[in-house]
């Protein structure tokens, strides 16, 4: 019977692809040559080449191999699929058998879904050009027979697209084509060659930090169009998807001109260049220079500008340096003067010690000495003589400017503006070490001078003489060394991938010292879908009726998870709702404790009635307001929120994320509208915020909870009386593929208006 079944739904499948093994179709018959010779060192997992083939052009062969193996065993060993179909001798018999298993594993839902997505795939190619089991398609391209053909692993498990084609090709009417990558096929070198793509994707990387995947795309009348997908930062770690479509070798060509050109500046002259990428209308992507579109066609004009900023700020440098190092030689006579007088006080104390052990000498050192006291007040002090320094006068920069310059040229001009400003910055370094240097010997001579004015009444020796005019020495730079002047020391700056797992522990370690279950309770609320209404009532903006249809919701949503037959289950169990000796796992971390719930901290039960949830709800909400005061950021950091409003309401519940990335994803999610604000708030030490830690999350009674920020990456923010400040605005645009898992979906581009703001404690400002 179960033979009988199986040998049923063979014919069932033999029926649906229209083939009667009895009369294989003469098409199937027919071999050619395909005299195939592979390329040798491609790599077989990345394709090269998208094309339009009809079914009916493709030559089927057969491989006693996987499809992972090397290109020249499975063409080697590969056999037409008509050995495959007449049992003519006992080798093709078991060919046969092959060929029946093969069909046995195939479903027909999977060759009906090979036929939807290539029915899609007609319409538009999607916006990755890969899809979804696109690996599946073992098509290749012999050029000496100008003959595609396919190889059908038969280790494989998957035959589908073999099926699909068997089944095109055995029915009469026109089949149309498939959207297939072609194996093992090199870069056509149509648009650019091969040396050309492999340059433009370092290029890529360097701008968007993510290598490109680079395809040639033919569409149905065999125009090839170069096609580059990737993803590129658009605001810091905020990304979007891209797509440049290339459609002639004019248009690659500038664009890879445009591309090598901004690459080589950027790495040649990194203090002056650094390029941004942002996506356009048509999520392809664009280069801009602080804030200036940067294309191709104008590419030559802006050099020219360029270059003649570069001469300015050569020319800048360079008379700012003459006029400097004229104060620097100045300085360095002064520096001169000040060592000799210090020496000489340096000579006398010296001399002094020597001569006091006898009296004979004690007479000399007075005749030596006495007298000059009163002179040495009495001394001018002597000009700095300019002749001892020579200045090397700096040549004078009169250039005829022309009227096109090369990137060549301006790369020369570049570096040649680039020393100017090194020895100008290195001329201001030495005129500060110089200053503090004189600065020094200024104080050190004038305690030398109190220190002889009173060497007869002391019996000091030369080391306190030198411990004693050094007293009041300012802490020296080192030479070369920039002298700071008025800087402020800034915090650490917050990186969220850095330091997102320290700051996720530190709070969640303070939070569970200072905050009590009520507390962590009625916090937990605002990470619920209660939220919204919550917010309503604080601001006082709730429509009438409207915590009716709140409640009915939550009851129906408690009934849906748990049924209410007792009416007062809430109330004996509270929060536990299971087995407290079971063991979880928290980011791969064990622990025994429950998660909190919503209905148990509302106390939602069958008879609830509105006032009491709004009761309950206002509860939560004063005790949120009078935990948030508890608890302030011990470092500034940077937290992001989307909306469609104009201003964000700071008399609400404000949640920021900390990952701008997972913000966005849930703003393309959550509205259809194409255009969105961003808000980007840096938070300075001091504000008050709670973090939605583990303790917010799940109660620890066990004492079992592992630290950190294992759930979310959202704080709750209180930015009421503080001062916030606009920083800037830009305009990015994000694409992202209207659904993520499904490389074959559309691309959603929103326009997202990001507003930056410094939020400080209002005490921080008072004090300043």
């Amino acid at each position: 019977m179960k033979k009988e079944n199986k040998e049923l739904e063979l014919s069932k499948k033999l029926e649906y692809i229209g083939l009667n093994l009895d009369e294989i179709p003469e098409t199937l018959k027919l071999v050619e040559d395909l005299q195939f010779k592979p390329n040798v060192g491609l790599d077989e997992k990345k394709y090269r080449q998208y094309r339009f083939v009809s079914p009916k052009e493709i030559e089927i062969l057969l491989s006693p191999t996987n499809r992972l193996d090397d290109v020249k065993e499975k063409y080697s060993k590969a056999s037409p699929l008509v050995s495959y179909l007449i049992p003519n001798n006992e080798e093709n018999a078991e060919r046969c058998e092959i060929f029946k298993n093969m069909l046995r594993e195939v479903k027909i839902e999977e060759i009906e879904k090979i036929e939807q997505d290539q029915q899609a795939l007609n319409k538009k190619i999607p916006f990755k050009v890969r899809y979804p089991g696109n690996y599946l398609w073992q098509i290749y391209y012999s050029s000496a027979s100008n003959k595609y053909f396919m190889i059908v692993p038969t280790e494989d498990k998957d035959y589908s697209t073999f099926f699909y084609v068997l089944k095109k090709q055995i029915e009469k009417k026109k089949a149309g084509k498939v959207f297939v990558p072609i194996c093992n096929a090199d870069y056509s070198k149509e648009l650019l060659n091969k040396t050309e793509i492999q340059s433009l994707e370092n290029y890529l990387w360097l701008f968007t930090k993510d290598w490109p995947s680079i395809y040639e795309v033919y569409d149905k009348n065999e125009k090839v169009s170069l096609q580059i997908v990737g993803t590129t930062e658009v605001y810091g770690k905020i990304k979007s998807e891209y797509k440049v479509k290339l459609s002639n070798k004019i248009e690659a060509t500038k664009f890879f001109k445009l591309v090598k050109a901004l690459f080589i500046l950027q790495s040649e002259l990194p203090n002056y260049y650094k390029f941004d990428t942002q996506i356009d209308k048509q999520g392809s992507l664009e280069f801009y220079y602080e804030g200036q579109l940067l294309q191709y066609d104008d590419l030559s004009d802006w050099v020219n500008d360029q270059y003649k900023k570069l001469l300015e700020i050569q020319k800048k440098s360079t008379k700012e340096n003459s006029e400097l190092k004229e104060k620097l030689n100045k300085l360095k006579n002064q520096s001169e003067e000040l060592e000799m007088e210090y020496l000489s006080k340096e000579k006398q104390i010296s001399t002094f010690l020597e001569c006091k052990k006898t009296f004979f000498g004690k007479v000399k050192y007075f005749f030596k000495y006495s007298g000059k006291k009163s002179k040495r007040k009495e001394e001018k002090p002597k000009e700095v003589k300019q002749e001892k320094v020579k200045i090397e006068k700096e040549e004078e920069i009169d250039e005829t400017l022309k009227k096109q310059y090369t990137l060549d040229e301006l790369l020369e001009k570049g570096k040649k503006a680039s020393e100017k400003e090194t020895e100008l910055k290195n001329t201001k370094m030495d005129i500060n070490a110089l200053k503090l240097k004189n600065v020094n010997l200024v104080k050190k001579i004038e305690n030398a001078t109190a220190f002889i004015d009173e060497i007869d009444s002391h019996k000091k020796s030369i080391f306190e003489f030198w411990k004693y005019s050094n007293k009041d020495e300012v802490q020296a730079l080192e030479e070369g060394e920039e002298e700071p002047v008025n800087v402020k020391p800034h915090s650490k700056v917050f990186d969220y991938e850095e330091d997102f797992d320290e700051f996720g522990t530190t709070m969640d370690k303070i939070q569970r010292d200072i905050l009590s279950k009520e507390e962590l309770d009625s916090i937990y609320l605002t990470t619920t879908n209660q939220i919204e209404i919550m917010n309503k009532l604080k601001t006082n903006t709730t429509e009438p009726k409207e915590l009716d249809k709140w409640l009915k919701q939550i009851k129906t949503d408690l009934k849906n998870e748990k049924d209410m037959t007792e009416e007062e289950v809430v109330d004996i169990f509270g929060g536990l709702s299971e087995d407290t000796r079971k063991v979880k796992k928290l980011a791969n971390k064990s622990h025994r404790e429950q998660p909190k719930n919503k209905y148990s901290i509302l106390k939602i039960s069958k008879s609830i009635k509105t006032v009491d949830y709004k009761v309950a709800l206002n509860n939560a909400i004063r005790t949120i307001d009078k935990a948030i005061n508890k608890n302030q950021l011990g470092q500034e950091i940077s937290a992001y929120e989307w909306t469609e409003e104009e201003n964000i309401d700071p008399n609400k519940i404000n949640i920021f994320n900390l990952d701008p990335e997972k913000e966005i994803e849930e703003a393309l999610k959550a509205t259809e509208n194409t255009k969105i604000n961003l808000y980007k708030m840096n938070l300075n030490k001091g504000i008050n915020a709670i973090a939605f830690s583990n303790c917010v999350y799940f109660d620890n009674q066990n004492k079992t909870l592992p630290l950190g920020m294992d759930k979310d990456t959202r704080i709750l923010t209180k930015i009421l009386d503080t001062d916030i400040q606009l920083n800037s605005k830009k305009t990015v645009r994000v694409g992202r593929l209207e659904d993520e898992k499904d490389e074959a979906s559309k691309l959603i581009i929103k326009t997202i208006n990001i507003l930056e703001y410094t939020v400080k404690p209002i005490e921080e400002n008072t004090e300043k």
